[in-house]
């Protein structure tokens, strides 16, 4: 049987410069822990309109349930209009107010925080209060699930006092490392390096275990509160896009870290899933765990270095 891992917040349709994909940072989650084997869950919700139920369809395409995506008959699925800059880097501009902004607290979602063995979410669905109020309800009633904040940033919303809740009742933390600059100003810290940052995050947030910094190409740094510092190169690969490979990452590290492998393991295996999903396109590629360990076998890594 394969972990458990419930993934809250956002369905949503990326509308990109060629058409539209279904995204959102939890359903990738899911999609790509189900392909490494774990039992991936989706809590979220979409709107009762013609985008809701296609969304609904490729779930099911994807082998996704959608037996605890919420249907709203007020309000709209949400959607998401990418564009990319310069170095490739998407840029994301998100409808307000949407099906995803109301997700209620249920029985069936207790029940599924409750029997995770990770409880899995972003900043994107606090924007609102129905949302909002319904993961701290799942955080607080799950105490035994791991949780997991994929604290990545929109250019529309930031909320201190969510982000500093969520951090406080934390167990991992994931951030871009070209986000570290905007949150230590916002976090009053005031890191010397990325050794420092993470120090200083586990020493102002006592729930915390690990902080997990995906660098692009550069890689990954993690900072644990046991182990300390780790320094993760990446590969040598030619990108197609990166949209994904931060839930490819994540899914990757949490194969291995739930299953009891160390730490250094589950990074390096989260590092070659965010690389090879680099080298597709879009986030719901196919490959498996058995692709992964070849493409670690074939590849080889940059030089170490910050």
């Amino acid at each position: 049987m394969g972990k458990k891992i419930v993934a809250f917040g956002e369905i949503v349709w990326d509308l990109l410069p060629n058409g539209k994909v279904l995204g959102g940072t939890p359903s990738n989650m899911v999609f790509r822990s189900n392909s490494f084997g774990e039992e991936g869950y989706l809590l979220s919700r979409v709107g009762d309109d013609k985008l809701g139920h296609a969304a609904l369809n490729k779930l099911k395409e994807l082998g996704i349930s959608d037996e605890n995506v919420q249907m709203d008959s007020a309000f709209p699925t949400g959607t998401v209009n990418i564009t990319f800059d310069e170095k490739g880097d998407p840029r994301y501009n998100v409808t307000l107010d949407v099906a995803f902004d109301h997700i209620e607290f249920s029985a069936e979602a207790l029940k599924l925080a409750r029997n995770a063995d990770c409880l899995f979410y972003g900043l994107l669905p606090q924007r609102f209060g129905l949302s909002k109020n319904t993961i701290r309800e799942l955080i607080k009633e799950s105490p035994d699930s791991l949780k997991f904040f994929d604290l990545k940033l929109f250019e529309h919303f930031f909320d201190l006092t969510v982000v500093d809740f969520l951090l406080r009742n934390s167990n991992i933390v994931r951030i871009k490392e070209k986000e570290i600059g905007f949150l230590a100003e916002k976090l009053d810290l005031k890191p010397d390096s990325l050794e420092d940052f993470g120090a200083l995050l586990l020493t102002k947030y006592k729930k915390l275990d690990l902080v997990l910094v995906t660098r692009g190409e550069g890689g990954i740094f993690a900072y644990s509160k046991r182990q300390g510092a780790f320094m993760i190169s990446g590969y040598n690969i030619k990108m197609r896009d990166n949209i994904g490979s931060g839930m490819a990452f994540s899914a990757g590290f949490l194969h291995y870290y739930l299953n009891g492998k160390s730490i250094e393991d589950a990074l390096e295996f989260g590092n070659a899933a965010g690389a090879l999903n680099t080298s597709k396109r879009g986030a719901t590629a196919i490959f498996n765990k058995k692709d992964v360990l070849q493409f670690m076998e074939k590849n080889s890594k940059r030089e170490p270095g910050l």
